[in-house]
């Protein structure tokens, strides 16, 4: 009896390990780290306490960076989430659940993609000379395109990046609120018909209530990826026109093996794991989620 007892942690044990070994020491050896200046090349660390952390908050670099991965929450909120919930309830709709299992492999395709393709895809579809983007734009507005430069232009570049992480996550994100929409009973949206609702009507007040924790996750791993971020910027962008579009993963990225200030990269890495850390606990916490 008590060897059953003692079995389960058993299994526990090794994945508990793993996460140990991989996730919780190097955590906390990186703010460690953080309180030195050390670097890839030469022995020896010195103590420099929370001096990097106080240049950091002066750093206007740092600023720019956050504001992006900001912007890019914000915007992936309402285009990966928000458009891949209305097409999830749209192919899980009576009229086309005979069409939905196409249409939802051509959606979830981007997602698979490298996104080293994807990048260089774009980065050639924006490109004024040979892409096609500024063709496009032209025969839809008439505008004057002979300028128009989205990645060149410290203004537009970061929306550039923007725009191509929503074609090829909001895929993504629906087929998980699918999979939310396809365990709601059947019973409740017949109920709602009896009743005279119609389909927006069923949308707001039966598949939303019930699809709560769902919207969660999506939210949770949409808003920490955003700042997460790195791929598309670097093979887009590299962060420019000068700092425009960075991001805080690609400024650490810099820090550390352009610039090598290996513990300057550990406080930015810091501060990064704090803001995606209490990001994730206010979005358990105001949704009032979380709980199944």
């Amino acid at each position: 009896m008590r060897a059953k007892k003692y079995t389960p942690f058993l299994y526990i044990i090794p994945a508990l390990a793993i996460l140990l070994v991989f996730v919780y020491v190097p955590i906390i050896l990186n703010f460690f780290w953080s309180l030195f200046q050390w670097n890839a090349f030469t022995p020896g660390m010195n103590w420099v306490g929370l001096d990097y952390y106080a240049r950091l908050f002066q750093d206007e670099n740092f600023w720019i960076c956050l504001k992006n991965n900001s912007l890019y929450a914000f915007i992936s909120l309402f285009g990966q989430v928000g458009f891949g919930l209305v097409i999830a309830a749209i192919l899980e709709s009576q009229f086309m659940r005979r069409y939905s299992g196409f249409f939802r492999t051509v959606y979830f395709i981007p997602s698979i993609m490298s996104m080293t393709v994807v990048g260089l895809l774009f980065y050639l579809f924006y490109n004024p000379n040979v892409g096609p983007f500024n063709t496009i734009v032209h025969a839809l507005t008439g505008m004057d395109t002979t300028a128009l430069d989205i990645l060149g232009t410290p203004e537009t570049a970061i929306f550039g990046v923007i725009a191509v992480s929503q074609w090829m996550w909001f895929g993504y994100m629906a087929m998980l609120l699918i999979i939310g929409i396809q365990k709601i009973p059947d019973e409740l949206n017949e109920a709602a018909v009896i009743d005279g609702a119609n389909q927006v009507q069923i949308f707001w007040h039966v598949t939303i209530p019930n699809i709560k924790e769902m919207i969660l996750v999506d939210t949770i791993v949409c808003v920490v990826g955003s700042f997460k971020l790195f791929d598309e910027v670097y093979i887009m962008t590299r962060g420019g026109p000068g700092y425009s579009s960075e991001v805080l993963a690609g400024y650490i990225y810099k820090a550390a093996f352009r610039q090598d200030e290996m513990g300057y990269a550990c406080t930015i890495a810091v501060i990064l794991f704090i803001i995606t850390f209490i990001l994730s606990l206010l979005q358990m916490k105001v949704s009032g989620s979380g709980k199944e």
